[in-house]
């Protein structure tokens, strides 16, 4: 069943069709996480998909601004809902040089002192290096089940069972390096620029990672189950300097790339 499921599986991440584009320039592309149908989490009066959206159009709205030999795809510029896998496709298509997918955290509400929780985190694709990460992952992915016919979709991938996940333990690594660099100096900003807790680098299996064929990181701002980070993430203030610290991030990539 393994194997069946990992053959079936390149045609979504390595075939998609580019167009072209002008080979001088970096392409960027920002994919503000849920929308439309799909809220995404829900809290304190905020919905994920509105802060991902704010946050992510500024973030372009600076980019176009300071990087003149830079393009920038959004995956989703209003509030319309994209599938996992239609997102990844955008960046393949696009023919993108870096994924970010931007997020909001939260965490059970089962759990203790849950409103007090907080700080940022980026994630790479990866092996799950403890449960709290493995929760992330089955979180965010477990928006296909939106879908109908999602396990036909995607090939019998089930967020919610652990096995499904063996095909990011597998996954090549060739763009592990530089994912890391840019998730690492986006976390960095996002504590020096933004003042958030810093809740490190991570990796997991999320299948947004998994599907594009690039360096790909994915942002989780901070926590929408904290009255403190909502307010902060919901506020201009807030937007702007997230933005900013994503925008460093981006722009450490390019140097790179230059």
């Amino acid at each position: 069943m393994t194997i069946l499921f990992i053959c079936l599986l390149p045609s979504v991440n390595v075939c998609a069709a580019k167009k072209d584009k002008d080979k001088d320039k970096i392409t960027i592309v920002l994919d503000p996480g849920h929308g439309g149908k799909d809220f995404g989490a829900c809290e304190n009066g905020a919905y994920e998909k509105n802060i991902n959206l704010a946050v992510a159009k500024k973030l372009r709205d600076m980019v176009i601004k300071e990087l003149k030999d830079v393009d920038v795809v959004m995956t989703r510029a209003s509030d319309v809902y994209l599938t996992l896998q239609e997102r990844a496709d955008v960046a393949n298509d696009a023919d993108g040089d870096l994924f970010m997918s931007i997020h909001v955290n939260s965490v059970d509400k089962k759990t203790p002192g849950r409103q007090s929780t907080k700080g940022s985190s980026v994630y790479v694709l990866g092996l799950h290096k403890d449960q709290d990460n493995m929760k992330v992952a089955m979180r965010e992915n477990s928006v296909i089940e939106l879908e109908k016919d999602y396990k036909e979709k995607y090939s019998g991938f089930d967020p919610s069972k652990d096995e499904s996940y063996i095909i990011f333990e597998m996954a090549q690594k060739r763009n592990l390096g530089e994912s890391i660099r840019v998730a690492s100096d986006a976390q960095n900003a996002m504590v020096d620029i933004a003042g958030r807790a810093n809740r490190g680098v991570r990796q997991a299996g999320f299948w947004v990672l998994w599907a594009t064929s690039m360096p790909a990181v994915l942002v989780e701002l901070d926590f929408i189950c904290n009255p403190n980070s909502v307010k902060y993430m919901t506020s201009e203030a807030g937007e702007d300097e997230l933005a900013k610290s994503l925008l460093k991030a981006i722009k450490k990539f390019v140097e790179r790339r230059n």
